[in-house]
């Protein structure tokens, strides 16, 4: 049996997960519910207030597809980061543990998978484009209750959702954290203040360490050098500020670029669309 979208999990509104603006427990017996769920692949509903954080947490007996059909997400897992707007999602293999803190309300939407029927897809969390018409098959999902027949049409679009997870295209939507607590100090006075132009010369000041070793510790820990890791700090941090409807001068200034315009530039040669065109 594929499964049921009205899973006991789905549409679940539990007064942990509607605290403003704290921290949020997903609890045990919410947790223990998914993993326990005997359905080959179902889906949930569950809307965050205003800045709400879930708190470290994992699906051990499922992988998970994290999408928000309206609000932006950041992810974190292990020593990486995801911002998370919506027609995107994450792919969350079982047993990784995760956080998410929403920016703004979010209205998510998971679907929850038994991995034995998808061997094949990445081992690793990602950030995936949810096309539109996965976005429709997730959305019928939460609508359909249990049981149904194999031949169904409930059945049908279950396993065309199975289809569409198969060809879930990665996006640059990442940014990963170095373990070395010599890079972290970069990475948090940047992402504190992402407009600081501090050059790597004045960081090897700083830090009583030469420019090379930096470079070194930056590709090491982050498969980026210094340059690459706070363009894409910035420009993630920029999709956060879009999602809450910040002005485009105001955000090019306030990360360091000399104009809208190189803002824009930069934008589009990473994500492929202008910053207003890109929640569209």
């Amino acid at each position: 049996m594929l499964g049921s979208a009205q899973s006991p999990v789905s549409r679940r509104q539990d007064s942990n997960l509607r605290k403003k603006g704290t921290g949020m427990r997903l609890p045990e017996k919410l947790l223990a519910e998914i993993d326990a769920s005997p359905w080959l692949i179902s889906s949930s509903a569950t809307d965050y207030p205003v800045n709400a954080i879930i708190e470290p947490h994992s699906h051990r007996n499922k992988h998970q597809l994290i999408y928000a059909i309206s609000g932006v997400m950041v992810v974190t897992s292990a020593l990486n980061q995801w911002t998370v707007p919506p027609s995107r999602g994450i792919w969350m293999p079982c047993g990784q543990v995760h956080a998410i803190r929403c920016i703004g309300s979010v209205r998510m939407r998971s679907v929850f998978v038994r991995p034995d029927i998808l061997a094949d897809m990445p081992a690793e969390c990602r950030a995936v484009a949810i096309s539109p018409l996965l976005s429709e098959l997730i959305r019928a999902a939460v609508a359909i209750t249990q049981p149904y027949a194999d031949d169904s049409r409930e059945a049908r679009v279950m396993r065309l959702i199975l289809d569409e997870l198969r060809i879930l295209p990665t996006l640059p939507l990442h940014l990963p954290q170095p373990a070395d607590p010599r890079i972290q100090a970069i990475c948090v006075t940047l992402q504190n203040d992402p407009g600081d132009a501090s050059t790597l010369a004045e960081w090897s000041t700083r830090l009583c360490l030469d420019e090379k070793t930096i470079q070194r510790l930056f590709q090491k820990g982050t498969g980026m050098t210094f340059g690459q890791w706070r363009q894409q700090a910035r420009l993630l941090l920029a999709l956060e500020r879009i999602a809450l409807g910040e002005k485009i001068i105001d955000i090019a200034g306030e990360l360091g670029y000399d104009s809208p315009s190189a803002f824009a530039t930069m934008f589009k040669k990473q994500f492929g669309t202008t910053p207003s065109q890109f929640f569209k």
